[in-house]
């Protein structure tokens, strides 16, 4: 799994919201809200959305990724 892009502390919110609220089922929130963004056709919206389920996947994982200081 590569690094996932992180845009802003506003993503990190959200993703931190949907792991308190859903617990195991953060990333499958997150990707129901990408897939009715893109059936709204809000394009914008459903990139955000994928990017949180792909930095919720990260964030759950134990494995340590890249340079540890």
């Amino acid at each position: 799994m590569e690094i996932p892009f992180i845009h802003g502390r506003s993503a990190l919110a959200d993703a931190s919201d949907l792991m308190q609220l859903y617990g195991e089922d953060a990333a499958s929130e997150a990707a129901s809200r990408a897939e009715r963004s893109r059936d709204d056709g809000n394009v914008v919206r459903f990139c955000h959305w994928r990017q949180i389920q792909r930095l919720i996947a990260s964030l759950s994982n134990w494995q340590v990724r890249g340079t540890v200081h």
